[in-house]
């Protein structure tokens, strides 16, 4: 019954034009990425030894994943909100009583599209750049492409962890605007609020910015960045997974207490 519910809704996903759309969108931002790599690489042949050294290219290859955070975050919401526009919500319920397995359901589907594409985006920004800068010895870029590998796998996760987040909210207000706004501030409002509190409560609330996990689980540093660094891998790794499971667990409790 899991299964069939599972693949009722993979179908329904992938035949709805805005989930073609995101990902498209997604994917776009690699190829810019790149090309914007290639640009820098040029910047690069026009400085000097001291401007060099302080030439970084990994705030670039950072983007793509932050970008496709707020792509997929989308794709959360509408997968829970165009069921509540439409009405099918009803239908769907029909044919999946059980209100946990239809959440449950799509919850598996969002997420692994989420981890999916949110890998395919980091990892792509990361070997995409590589190829663009050639040789070229940025500092940030000297170690080899496995030592920077486990960044950028977390933060393909935390892709998935944003399109279950998006998808409980959208469960959670019915509403897309509603839904979107609150992830915007999830995704970047409020840590730049928080970047600006006294220290060292800007670095301690920092470091439990959605955000900004990925950085933390990978045990990188996180200077010159708006997150704080604080937590250690395993318990980054930890509210990185709450910031899915917690909002998941309000939603179902909402779902099985509420009318369609």
């Amino acid at each position: 019954m899991m299964l069939d519910a599972v693949a009722a809704e993979w179908w329904k996903l992938r035949s709805v034009r805005s989930t073609s759309v995101i990902v498209s969108v997604a994917a776009a931002f690699v190829l810019f990425v790149v090309l914007l790599a290639v640009q820098q690489a040029h910047v690069w042949d026009g400085l000097d030894a001291a401007r060099r050294a302080r030439f970084l290219l990994r705030p670039l290859q950072e983007l793509g994943g932050w970008v496709a955070q707020l792509c997929l975050a989308v794709l959360g919401v509408l997968a829970a909100t165009s069921e509540y526009r439409t009405g099918m919500v009803r239908t769907s319920l029909v044919a999946v009583p059980s209100r946990r397995r239809f959440l449950a359901a799509k919850a598996v589907v969002v997420g692994l599209t989420g981890l999916v594409v949110g890998e395919a985006v980091t990892i792509g920004c990361l070997l995409g750049t590589r190829l663009a800068v050639g040789g070229r010895p940025f500092p940030d870029q000297r170690g080899s492409i496995a030592h920077d590998l486990p960044g950028f796998i977390a933060s393909g996760a935390a892709v998935a962890v944003f399109a279950l987040l998006g998808l409980a909210l959208g469960v959670l207000l019915r509403s897309a605007a509603a839904a979107i706004v609150a992830l915007v501030l999830v995704w970047h409002v409020l840590p730049l609020m928080v970047f600006h509190l006294p220290g060292p409560w800007n670095e301690r609330v920092g470091s439990v910015m959605l955000s900004g996990l990925p950085t933390q689980i990978a045990g990188l540093s996180a200077d010159h960045s708006i997150y704080g660094g604080l937590l250690p891998p395993l318990a980054a790794a930890a509210v990185l997974l709450a910031y899915a499971a917690v909002p998941l667990a309000i939603a179902s409790v909402a779902l099985t207490r509420r009318d369609a």
